[in-house]
């Protein structure tokens, strides 16, 4: 697992108030289309606003954004590139009337540098993870399903397996996955949010009421970076990170709320 140091480091701000004070990140501008997921590395925060996909700084300052397929999901940084989950098809269509696909960018410069198809993500390739050697795709789900699924790809996106996680039933199935502290956390949709953790083997490990369906990414020192954002008419759609930490009772709290235990 990659570390990302200097991004942990640059999100902590020591106030006179409270040395644990945590900036939100907002990425600045406003997009047409709401946030799908968030990728770092030791330079940049990437944002896939489903029709755009955007770059900035640290600091959430704008470096370059490009216009992409509708429906770019989330996102993970390996080796110099960007992976997205992308659909072009229905999403928990029953039939499996999906299209599913994983985009590669360049970091630096954003250029498409490939495509590869994912068809076997039935219902619609939403979100994805990387975790020894492999690349991990999840999606869509069906009303009534009571479990979840990942596609298991190998580096050159030949397709290994398909996992079952028994976690009852999340709305629309999985939005976001990181691998972070040998562990698997997975963001979904629901009223209220639900965050998935299971071991590297998909074995469930909590469910919780926790909102990272919008964006999840490991940071070291047992910390990840949790995306959060919102949508108004005729303005359009924003999003921010914040750096959150594991917590037993509610899978992740954000860093500086206080123990939850």
């Amino acid at each position: 697992m990659r570390t990302i140091i200097t991004i942990a480091a640059a999100l902590l701000a020591v106030s006179s108030v409270n040395a644990q004070d945590i900036r939100n990140i907002h990425c600045e501008g406003t997009y047409q289309h709401h946030l799908q997921g968030i990728c770092a590395d030791k330079e940049a925060i990437y944002w896939s606003f489903t029709t755009t996909l955007v770059k900035t700084d640290l600091d959430g300052k704008l470096l370059k954004k490009v216009p992409v397929a509708n429906h770019h999901g989330d996102l993970c940084f390996h080796d110099g590139k960007l992976y997205v989950a992308v659909n072009l098809g229905k999403f928990n269509d029953p039939k499996g009337n999906a299209d599913s696909w994983v985009y590669v960018y360049d970091a630096e410069t954003l250029k498409e540098i490939a495509r590869h198809e994912v068809q076997e993500v039935f219902h619609g390739a939403g979100g994805i993870g990387f975790h020894d050697d492999h690349f991990f795709v999840v999606g869509g789900l069906p009303d009534g399903v009571e479990e979840n699924y990942v596609y298991d790809y190998d580096a050159k996106f030949r397709f290994v397996e398909k996992h079952v996680i028994k976690s009852g039933h999340t709305h629309l199935g999985i939005q976001t996955a990181t691998f972070a502290h040998d562990r698997w956390w997975f963001g979904c949709y629901g009223n209220p949010r639900i965050l998935l953790v299971t071991d590297a083997d998909f074995q469930m490990k909590g469910r919780y009421e926790f909102d990272c369906s919008l964006g999840i990414e490991a940071l070291p020192e047992g910390r990840l970076l949790s995306a959060t954002g919102r949508c108004e008419r005729d303005k359009g759609c924003i999003g921010s990170v914040q750096v959150a930490v594991p917590d037993e009772k509610t899978g992740l709290k954000y860093l500086g709320q206080g123990n939850q235990k």
